[in-house]
């Protein structure tokens, strides 16, 4: 059986599955993949950087990508909406933010807003300011995000927009990493779901080696809700969001205790140690973000491979044809 639902019908796509806009690891060749998979491939562009968005634009080359950013950190650089507007972007996604400021801009360039939410509040805001498609983020993604699961918010969201903005249509994300997350989805009242953890530990992903084993060696367990690697780097993140990502020493050792980075000496030396073992790759020392759904990754292989992978399993779910095993 075919998965067809509004998502692939709006955007005239294969598979109800868009690529998370991972910042600076999601770059041009996977989102580029992801679309030529038969899904729609996503740019993280993070804080904002214009030579590397150009750069990944450029990567992905006549593939048709969207783009998606922070959006507490665009209103410092606005600019960057209109870089990446004037590369018609099949869908342009905000996080973390109130993205009011921003729809009317996008909605004029024919561009469909996506926006991610974290709870029911954060729903009603996006639904309101008029987006395309809205993203239900449980805290079980990896990176940034809330507390709430993705097995209630989903649906608690579907019957929001069923009632608040029919027409407007909802993601799953967060925990999803096989055929098994993505029928449930489904199930939950969802028209797609947005995948990352799953995506990072690929050919095309722009993360360490390093970084990807150690993520398919780890397990859900493995991961925690953290603002340590937030603080080490200066990022000044809004109440409400933390970080999910590996346990490794360096979150380890100062997860808990926070407030000691805020003395400069002390936080420079932290910053020191945490940038020169993510330049070297080194998981243990630095901070890798990824979801729990990394006790369900075994492998990185392409892209391509992946959503295959993920959508027949998806399919025999729903039509019954086998019981799944992974």
């Amino acid at each position: 059986m075919a998965l067809r639902t509004r998502l692939t019908q709006r955007f005239k796509i294969e598979h109800p599955i868009i690529s998370a806009p991972m910042g600076f690891v999601a770059g041009g060749r996977l989102a580029a993949a992801v679309t030529s998979a038969g899904g729609l491939g996503l740019i993280g562009a993070g804080y904002g950087d214009a030579a590397w968005l150009r750069r990944e634009f450029e990567a992905a080359g006549n593939a048709r990508v969207g783009c998606g950013f922070i959006t507490w950190s665009l209103a410092r650089q606005p600019e960057l909406l209109d870089l990446a507007l004037a590369h018609a972007p099949a869908a342009l996604m905000l996080s973390f933010g109130d993205p009011g400021p921003f729809a009317a801009k996008i909605k004029r360039a024919g561009v469909p807003l996506v926006c991610q939410v974290q709870t029911l509040a954060h729903a009603r805001q996006a639904a309101a300011a008029g987006a395309d498609v809205i993203v239900a983020e449980g805290g079980e993604a990896g990176g940034h995000g809330g507390t709430r699961a993705t097995l209630t918010l989903t649906p608690e969201v579907a019957d929001h927009l069923a009632v608040a903005a029919p027409d407007c249509m909802l993601l799953a994300a967060g925990g999803i990493a096989d055929g098994r997350g993505l029928a449930a989805a489904l199930l939950l009242g969802a028209d797609g779901v947005l995948i990352g953890s799953r995506l990072l530990a690929s050919v095309e992903a722009l993360a360490p080696a390093g970084f990807v084993a150690a993520m398919i060696a780890a397990d859900g367990d493995a991961t925690i809700q953290t603002k340590v690697i937030d603080r080490v780097r200066g990022y000044d993140w809004p109440p409400g969001f933390s970080g999910r990502a590996l346990k490794t020493r360096f979150v380890a050792d100062w997860h808990g205790r926070e407030d000691a980075l805020r003395d400069p000496a002390t936080k420079s030396a932290q910053a020191e140690r945490y940038w020169q073992a993510f330049l070297a790759g080194d998981a243990e020392e630095t901070g890798v973000f990824a979801g729990e759904a990394v006790g369900l990754i075994h492998d990185a292989p392409s892209a391509s491979r992946i959503i295959a992978k993920i959508v027949t399993q998806a399919e025999d779910l729903l039509s019954g044809a086998s019981n799944f095993i992974a």
